[in-house]
């Protein structure tokens, strides 16, 4: 396991470990502006095609927006291009008693039978968030950060909720660059509180070029 991975696990986090760091963040800000504009113009043309290909092998809208929390307790709409079935079914007709325990521990899905063909596809490559680089330009996220949660999920870091949300949420962070799905939620908990205390210019170029590498290699999302 990776020394600072290890490191993550084996802290008692607590609110007080929290240190203002405005150069950085001044810095950060302006890397996200810049960063997500430039690859917004360059990669046009791939939202394009993406969009017509997820338009035409099924029904149901282009790009999909579900509510998150994000820096301060805001809430606002994390935009994806849809990976899923449209549909009004209940999770309990769609998902079988064994992936609806773990969607309740864990928000996610093995094998989840409502993404479609191309969804498997947008998901592995992690093409489907793409559209969030409109949500780092206009400030609800950052490139590197924590990743963004539902509502319920903020109840599960108890008395450390209020470090989680002293930063934005990110498109990467520590826990998705290093653990992802191969971690239980505690352990994901630790690592995105790890991040939060030791944030800095050099642990942000190192989670984005493992990012690169992750996705270059296929280690997609669920």
């Amino acid at each position: 396991m990776n020394k600072s991975v290890q490191e993550s696990l084996s802290i008692s986090y607590d609110i007080s470990m929290y240190k203002r760091k405005p150069i950085f963040a001044f810095f950060k800000r302006a890397f996200d502006i810049f960063s997500s504009f430039l690859a917004i113009v360059l990669l046009s043309w791939l939202f394009i095609i993406l969009a017509i290909i997820i338009k035409c092998s099924s029904k149901g809208p282009v790009f999909y927006g579900h509510e998150r929390i994000g820096k301060n307790g805001k809430k606002f709409k994390v935009w994806k291009f849809r990976s899923m079935i449209v549909t009004n079914k209940p999770l309990e007709e769609l998902l079988s008693s064994e992936q609806l325990e773990e969607y309740r521990a864990t928000f996610k899905v093995t094998n989840d039978p409502r993404i479609t063909k191309i969804g498997k596809f947008l998901r592995k490559t992690s093409l489907d968030e793409l559209p969030q680089l409109f949500n780092i330009l206009v400030g609800h996220m950052s490139v590197v950060g924590w990743r963004p949660i539902l509502n319920e999920e903020l109840e599960k870091y108890g008395d450390n909720k209020e470090l989680l949300l002293k930063i934005r949420p990110g498109l990467t962070g520590f826990w998705a660059s290093h653990g992802r799905s191969n971690t239980t939620y505690d352990e994901r908990i630790k690592m995105e509180l790890y991040y939060v205390i030791k944030r800095c210019f050099i642990r942000d170029v190192k989670i984005i070029f493992k990012t690169a590498i992750s996705v270059f290699k296929g280690d997609g999302a669920k």
